[in-house]
């Protein structure tokens, strides 16, 4: 009897190198704006949120708060907090793939690869960023309907608090991806973490005069510190008077100092660099 010989064929899986590594971050990132492009009622929906607290309560609450206002429309100083939630709510729900994925057997396939871990969240970062700068833009877009000028310095401003805030929320979307098991319990925390989160941000109301219980929740919550600097920001391209900058932008204060924009740009990109270390550190010692 003659024994069947199959053919061996020889595979050979490459080394890993920082090209092979930057390589992987760009497939998952790709593959996340994909997905995103793909879906174009997701893409309506993510934007429904902004443009209701921008147009609707900031046009039905106009009447109530134009006497201390001192003539600034009220939709102008929601513009630059609905900018950053815009950013928020994108980010994190673009952290979602990541459970999704793991909810959908996906993620195995990514982890079998030649590529460690640390790519795959970066991609995802990196992906989830794009995605919320994106929603962004589109709202920056609509600036003079809120009376905000199209000032190159305005807009390239902007649009970099932007892509900072994009990869520092979706690093804290991570972190909590990474140690839930179920799309639904994200959903719930994230609406848990965040919606109290902007609310205390400042970006429907001056941060002066506070009560010292919301003071105190103000100076602690990440977000104000991308809010108060995308308000100075735009405030300093608008024509408004003295008293109205007063009390529209105070800014934020530590016990009377009030934070350089600086120092809250920093504090922003530490908080992200952190985050994403914490989220890669649980990552790899999971699955």
């Amino acid at each position: 009897m003659s024994a069947a010989v199959a053919d061996v064929i020889a595979a050979r899986i490459p080394e890993r190198s920082w090209r092979s590594e930057a390589r992987a971050v760009k497939v998952v990132a790709q593959r996340e704006l994909l997905r995103f492009i793909g879906n174009r009622a997701q893409m309506a929906m993510w934007l429904i949120q902004p443009l209701l607290f921008l147009f609707v309560l900031g046009s039905g609450l106009q009447s109530l708060s134009a006497a201390s206002t001192h003539g600034v429309d009220l939709k102008t100083f929601m513009f630059p907090g609905v900018l950053c939630i815009t950013v928020v709510f994108t980010g994190m729900l673009s952290a979602a793939s990541l459970v999704w994925d793991r909810e959908l057997g996906f993620l195995n396939e990514f982890l079998v690869a030649p590529v460690s871990r640390t790519s795959i969240l970066l991609g995802k970062c990196l992906g989830g960023s794009l995605i919320a700068v994106s929603q962004a833009v589109v709202i920056l877009a609509l600036a003079p309907l809120v009376d905000v000028p199209y000032d190159p310095v305005l807009i390239l401003g902007a649009l970099g608090l932007v892509m900072l805030l994009a990869l520092t929320i979706t690093s804290f979307g991570l972190l909590i991806a990474v140690s839930i098991k179920q799309a639904q319990t994200f959903t719930s925390t994230m609406q848990l973490l965040v919606i109290p989160m902007y609310f205390v941000s400042g970006a429907l109301y001056p941060v002066s005069g506070l009560p010292a219980w919301l003071g105190v929740l103000n100076r602690i919550d990440p977000i104000t510190y991308a809010v108060d600097p995308m308000r100075r920001l735009v405030f300093d391209h608008l024509d408004i008077s003295a008293a109205a900058r007063a009390t529209l932008d105070p800014g934020v204060t530590w016990f009377g100092w009030r934070v350089p924009t600086a120092l809250e740009v920093a504090m922003l990109a530490m908080l992200g660099l952190g985050m994403m270390a914490l989220a890669i550190a649980r990552f790899s010692r999971t699955e």
